[in-house]
């Protein structure tokens, strides 16, 4: 079965695989930015479906294709990805002894045009983190290509002290989201997985 992930993250691509579904990965080229006064939550919605059905438009064959889009917020402050090291220390500053929110809209198009969409959150408290230790975090260079300056899955798991939610969630890619999601369309994760 053709499953094309609409997305050049390498975390999203292993929990994937992580679940054994098969699948080819195609950035969609979509622009990611927000449209004014668009709340976090529905931004993620819009283009997690926006990225999907570019690829659909490239892929009509496919049987699956999955968007996603995943934002980091704090105190209403929207967290991207750090465009250079002073601006990962300055996020991290930000977040140390802090609670945010982390987003991710999942959207799913099956041949035939069937879809559905769904809305994960996450809260995340980090605890207290000196300066020493934000700088030697930046110097691993994991902050650099991830929102919010930071991965659960690496390094950054040292500083968090809890989550409240789906934990892939604030990876990048709500798991348990996608198998509630997958019956919507048609689909099971029987039906994806290699080993049927």
């Amino acid at each position: 079965m053709d499953v094309v992930l609409a997305s050049k993250s390498p975390r999203r691509t292993q929990l994937l695989d992580m679940l054994g579904v098969p699948h080819r990965a195609v950035p969609s080229g979509a622009p990611e930015t927000a449209l004014p006064g668009e709340p976090p939550d529905a931004q993620v919605l819009r283009l997690a479906r926006e990225k999907a059905l570019a690829v659909v438009a490239r892929e009509p064959g496919a049987a699956l294709v999955v968007g996603a889009d995943t934002l980091v917020v704090l105190g209403g402050r929207v967290l991207g990805q750090p465009a250079d090291r002073q601006e990962a220390v300055e996020m991290l500053r930000h977040l140390s002894g802090e609670t945010h929110l982390v987003y991710t809209g999942v959207y799913l198009r099956a041949h035939g045009g069937r879809e559905a969409e769904g809305l994960s959150e996450s809260r995340v408290t980090f605890r207290p983190m000196s300066l020493d230790e934000i700088a030697w975090y930046v110097a691993t260079g994991e902050p650099m290509d991830k929102a919010g300056a930071y991965a659960a899955q690496g390094a950054g798991a040292v500083f968090i002290r809890t989550i409240q939610g789906s934990f892939h969630n604030v990876v990048g890619f709500p798991v348990d989201l996608f198998y509630e999601l997958l019956p919507q369309v048609g689909l099971s994760l029987e039906d994806l997985r290699n080993d049927l």
